[in-house]
């Protein structure tokens, strides 16, 4: 059946929910990064916090099909000896 005019593909909208929880990923290592996070939150709330903005990336990228971006892929990092 084909989709019908006007109705969004669901290709879309997971890529939409994908930026979303992306930035939504980008504010928190940011405030984590500052510093200000402590202003906010106790260690265990913000530890919390970020484990489950990660893992709504994950699912979101699952669900777009999109590759994590190249600085997240560990594969290329040699042994330090």
């Amino acid at each position: 059946m084909p989709a019908l005019p006007g109705i969004p593909h669901f290709d879309e909208i997971s890529r939409k929910w994908l930026a979303l929880v992306e930035r939504r990923l980008a504010y928190y290592v940011e405030l984590h990064r500052s510093g200000r996070w402590q202003r906010y939150y106790t260690q265990e709330r913000f530890t919390l916090l970020m484990q489950d903005v990660v893992a709504a990336v994950k699912t979101a990228r699952r669900l777009a099909a999109v590759a994590p971006p190249p600085s997240a892929d560990k594969t290329d990092l040699r042994p330090a000896a």
